[in-house]
């Protein structure tokens, strides 16, 4: 498995898969070929059904533009074999002949992939935890008397510890941007932001209800930060960024914890996505959005359960919970934008992250089904899921609400 800078990403929304990772992808590109005259890029499947509505288009001219005009070609129909998330880019000269061409893979959370070394040589990071289940980490835990973030340390650069510090800034900087924005969201949607509302009445209740309706509020706040293009952190992915700094956030304000127990309980539940990356999928054009809000609330609910004080078993036994009940859980975004559905599941993964803590602080940890059994089975899932219910826009919430 690769560092936890990969599941962390700070950058620009409103999607890592269809927005940071064909930027990262078109800058490579253009790096590449500086001395063309003009660029051609062809968006398949997913990216093509989606980009407009996630801006896909935008990011590309962004990072290609200063070089050569562009032309993009969208082919919804078509499906390249490795992944749903497929763009080939092509360079020409002044006579217009072809210089070179790159086909790449958004693959979820900003990263990219290649059929052949080409021009990710040199760009990914290296393998670095020799175990790749929760399974053998949770033994070496329980052997070693240690904890999971114990375990992150072992493996990481001594940096690691600073990366995560800032992704905690950023995380806490946009819970505070969204709560003070007002207006609508940009798109055809016209949606009003709800964030600063949720805050303001969520503070009138009693504390019983006040603690769930603020969590609501700081989960809209990040989402609806990344659906305006604002700066946030991947959690694992732009469209479930909500989750992990809404339940972080709340639980540092209302049961201080200090930012030391925080940033070891965001390694954790990088830890967690990581597991999940590797074995399975974070892609909503993959797996759908199971792979997005419910690998989120995992990790949100792994976090919460360390900051508790819970046991490596309890821990697993949380994240297994918010992951098992997000399965099958469908991407349908209406008009291809992180908006609806999004932004509310971002909200109810939250609140459900808390009670699957709870749930397993009362438990002692032992269950019959595995965190690693549910990633499995999370994974065969998505594979099983129609193309229209995965990032295409075409079916479920996206076909009815055309």
């Amino acid at each position: 498995m690769k560092s936890l800078k990969e599941i962390f990403r700070t950058g620009k929304g409103p999607s890592s898969s269809h927005t940071m990772g064909p930027q990262a992808a078109a800058r490579l590109f253009a790096r590449e070929y500086s001395a063309a005259r003009r660029f051609g890029v062809t968006l398949y499947g997913s990216l093509a059904a989606t980009g407009r509505g996630h801006m896909t288009d935008v990011a590309i001219n962004e990072a290609l533009t200063p070089v050569a005009p562009v032309s993009i070609d969208w082919q919804p129909e078509v499906f390249l074999p490795r992944h749903a998330n497929a763009m080939t880019f092509r360079a020409y000269d002044g006579d217009d002949r072809l210089m070179g061409e790159w086909t790449a893979y958004s693959v979820g959370g900003g990263a990219l992939a290649e059929d052949h070394p080409q021009l990710l040589t040199g760009q990914e990071t290296p393998d670095i935890y020799p175990m790749e289940t929760l399974a053998e980490i949770q033994h070496w835990c329980n052997v070693n008397g240690r904890q999971y973030w114990e375990y992150i340390d072992m493996y990481e650069d001594a940096d690691i510890w600073d990366f995560l510090g800032q992704a905690w800034q950023v995380m806490q900087q946009s819970v505070e941007r969204g709560l003070n924005a007002e207006g609508r969201l940009p798109g055809p949607l016209n949606l009003p932001r709800k964030a600063a509302k949720f805050y303001v009445k969520a503070s009138g209740y009693k504390p019983s209800l006040q603690s769930r309706g603020l969590v609501y509020a700081y989960a809209l706040a990040v989402s609806e930060e990344n659906a305006s293009g604002g700066t946030i952190v991947t959690a694992p992915t732009c469209g479930s960024c909500g989750v992990v700094p809404s339940v972080l956030y709340h639980l540092s304000r209302a049961h201080g914890f200090n930012d030391t127990k925080i940033v070891r309980a965001l390694a954790t539940a990088g830890l967690f996505g990581n597991v999940v990356k590797q074995n399975a999928s974070i892609s909503g054009a993959e797996v759908g959005c199971q792979g997005e809000v419910g690998v989120a609330c995992a990790m949100a609910s792994a976090a919460a359960c360390q900051l508790f004080g819970g046991s490596p078993s309890q821990i697993e036994y949380a994240a297994e919970m918010g992951l098992e009940h997000h399965l099958g859980m469908t991407c349908d975004p209406v008009c291809g934008l992180v908006q609806i559905p999004c932004i509310e599941r971002n909200a109810f993964a939250a609140a459900r992250a808390l009670d699957a803590n709870l749930y397993a602080a009362f438990s002692d940890g032992r269950h019959s089904v595995s965190f690693d059994k549910v990633v499995n089975v999370m994974k065969q899932t998505g594979h099983d899921l129609p193309s229209l219910y995965k990032e295409t826009g075409t079916g479920g919430l996206a076909k009815e609400m055309t």
